[in-house]
């Protein structure tokens, strides 16, 4: 086993990956900028380094920082977290030039899915459902106008690198495609350096469906079932829960069989998630992340399994934790993104936390890293936190949802609980009726 770990992120992940240390009895390092001098995952490390300012070029995407870091410390592996370095194949390549341990997938794993015109070509090959569209980027208005008759508008149009909605325009007719193109294009090469765009066909009202997959890099790979993440802003989630309310058995075991197939073949390494839209019974491929997934506690929740531990071990050689069989999904989860955010204009607020009372009771989790009378800096993303709740059916997560979300305090920012304290009472989601646009539809005040 990997003797000491240095996680090279921060906030409530980095606090996360250092429980899953200590409980594997292995030494962490936590990395910092200056603005996180006081954060609760540098005060519970066992050694900490400060690897620049503020800004996260010149501290958590500081690569040679984080391998002085690595040198000064003594620390054998790091472990990336999600965002930042996560999916940076040269990263990981760099890494194993310096006979250090990248706790993650195969390098070549992470660049190819890293491009989403090479990652849908690829799941074609491997027997994974894809939305139709154009079988690489697009060089012209011509050859994208044959594509997007062919599969019918409207169209979506999105960029080859990159994600997070960026890089995203919908084309509703063949007047909106050339704005679609140029915006897309444009948005994509300001954001990751890489103008190029492809076509995929726009379905209305589709689910947000991903599967949880863990390999062991030597032809093993299981899945852990679903979650359904279709309750989204801008293209980022806000809710996910598993099991879906829309996926029966049978769908959940095909689905579920394909990815973990296509998983043993590429001989994929370590946990990754492989995101579908769902609609009318058919499931789409979109992209696959290869790293750890903020909503990775609603698995662990409804699986028992703790995914950064096994995440851990599988990159130091180990076995996977089951067979396939001896994986049951048990109960129902749901998980809240609590954002230091204005809940109507989702402006940022950073600021000082004045006070803290997280919930409790049998069922509830907190993932945060923030306390009483902690700062939240104006640099990073704005997330204070997750709330996840368990229940034995739907029906119980909602009312235990319900009771929780009631029960925290967080005062001295704006934060978006007033919004999951409606939407938990709200007869749509109550039903699980939902889809991808219903969010901001219901933000707008329009039909859903």
């Amino acid at each position: 086993m990997f003797d000491k770990i240095l996680i090279a992120n921060r906030g409530e992940i980095a606090l996360r990956v250092l429980r899953a240390c200590k409980e594997l009895g292995i030494a962490t390092v936590a990395v910092h900028s200056t603005a996180d001098a006081e954060a609760m995952h540098v005060r519970l490390a066992d050694e900490s380094v400060c690897i620049g300012p503020p800004p996260s070029k010149d501290s958590y995407l500081n690569i040679p920082a984080l391998l002085a870091a690595c040198e000064i410390t003594g620390a054998d592996a790091v472990h990336p977290g999600y965002g930042f370095l996560s999916e940076n194949a040269r990263f990981a390549e760099i890494l194993a030039e310096h006979n250090l341990g990248f706790i993650g997938p195969k390098a070549e794993h992470i660049r190819l899915m890293g491009d989403k015109i090479e990652a849908k070509r690829t799941a074609r090959h491997l027997g994974i459902p894809v939305v139709p569209g154009s079988e690489g980027a697009i060089d012209n208005i011509d050859e994208a106008m044959k594509v997007a008759e062919a599969i019918g508008f409207p169209v979506l149009v999105k960029a080859a690198a990159g994600g997070g909605g960026r890089g995203m325009k919908v084309a509703q007719t063949a007047d909106d495609l050339a704005l679609a193109i140029s915006t897309a294009g444009n948005e994509a090469k300001s954001a990751f350096g890489d103008a190029s765009v492809y076509l995929e066909k726009y379905l209305q009202k589709p689910r947000h469906i991903e599967i949880q997959i863990l390999g062991d890099g030597r032809g093993g790979a299981i899945h852990l079932g679903e979650r359904d993440c279709s309750l989204q802003r801008r293209h980022q989630k806000v809710w996910e829960e598993g099991p879906s309310p829309v996926l029966t058995a049978e769908a959940r075991t095909r689905i579920g069989e394909t990815c973990a197939k296509a998983m043993r073949e590429m001989q994929y390494l370590g946990v990754g998630t492989i995101e579908f839209l769902y609609e009318d019974g058919e499931f789409y491929f979109i992209e696959m992340n290869t790293r750890i997934q903020v909503e990775h506690p609603v698995t662990e929740a409804i699986t028992g399994i703790d995914l950064v531990l096994e995440q851990i071990r599988v990159a130091n050689g180990g076995d996977l934790p089951a067979t396939q069989d001896q994986i049951t999904i048990s109960g129902h989860a749901i998980e809240c993104r609590i954002n230091a955010e204005n809940p109507e204009t989702f402006r940022p607020s950073p600021g000082k936390i004045l006070r803290y009372h997280p919930p409790g009771g049998l069922g509830v989790r907190i993932d945060s890293a923030v306390y009483q009378g902690y700062t939240i800096p104006p640099y990073y993303d704005s997330l204070v936190g997750k709330l996840i709740v368990h229940g034995k059916t739907r029906a119980e997560c909602l009312m235990r949802l319900r009771r929780a979300l009631d029960e925290i305090v967080v005062d001295g920012i704006e934060t978006t609980l007033p919004l999951f304290r409606a939407l938990v009472r709200d007869h749509d989601i109550i039903d699980g009726d939902y889809h991808i646009h219903w969010l901001e539809q219901y933000l707008a005040g329009g039909d859903r």
